[in-house]
């Protein structure tokens, strides 16, 4: 079980947004860098990372902030956002990066979803993120009528080593997870599932802890640390619990 910080990266600079809207962005930290190594003294042991003007272009925008981000930290990190080609992915894990993310490519290519994870294994994560229960692409700018299971039953078997799902109705308004959504995905695959969207408070730290929710690969927190809302000692210490009650 593992809490992912998470660094939105717009213009160069740590953001998040309110409901993926680009115009509704919160600067919260103009050097990635820094930021990424703060998280790292504060005892986490992944980084989530979203090239949010990458998703948009379909191409890395974010490059520089992103290299200063992975010479920052020791820890692994994963990056979403305008990865769209093979050698996309072998240029980012060349750099460095633990996992790369594929969102638009896995609805637009799934056959290259497949492909990717033969070439890379364990290095390729599959960003579902949701809108009214259909998947959304293109940095969540448009929807498509494809449901989040069928999409992710297409990747049984392939290798995909987690499911990033974002319910964007909640992402960036601390209303809490969508867990029931989160937890019926986790249920219909084998894949490792990643809660993302709408974390708020200990009290999401507290479900995803709970033995129906120990499928999950993890969750993502973004503005709740940023806020304060969460105290990552506290956060931590209750997943480290959970972690040593399991074994």
């Amino acid at each position: 079980m593992i809490l992912f910080p998470a660094i939105d990266l717009k213009d160069g600079q740590c953001v998040r947004l309110k409901l993926g809207d680009m115009e509704q962005a919160t600067v919260y930290n103009p050097d990635p860098g820094a930021q990424a190594k703060a998280f790292e003294d504060q005892g986490f042991e992944w980084l989530h990372v979203v090239d949010l003007n990458g998703a948009f272009a379909g191409e890395t925008v974010n490059g520089a902030a992103v290299d200063a981000i992975l010479k920052a930290t020791k820890n692994p990190v994963q990056l979403g956002g305008g990865i769209r080609t093979l050698d996309h992915m072998e240029n980012w894990l060349s750099r460095g990066l633990a996992r790369v993310i594929l969102g638009t490519v896995a609805v637009r290519d799934p056959a290259l979803v497949v492909e990717a994870c033969r070439r890379y294994p364990g290095h390729i994560a599959v960003g579902i993120d949701a809108k009214g229960g259909k998947v959304a692409v293109e940095g969540w700018a448009e929807a498509s009528e494809l449901g989040v299971i069928e999409l992710a039953k297409q990747f049984e078997g392939a290798g995909v080593a987690a499911i990033i799902y974002t319910d964007i109705d909640r992402d960036g308004i601390l209303t809490g997870i969508n867990w029931a959504s989160t937890l019926e995905l986790a249920e219909a695959v084998s894949i490792p599932v990643i809660a993302s969207g709408g974390l708020a408070s200990l009290d999401d730290i507290k479900r995803m802890i709970q033995p129906d929710a120990r499928k999950l690969e993890g969750a993502i927190s973004g503005r709740a640390l940023y806020d304060g809302r969460i105290d990552p000692k506290e956060a931590l210490a209750l997943i480290k619990r959970a972690r040593e009650a399991a074994q």
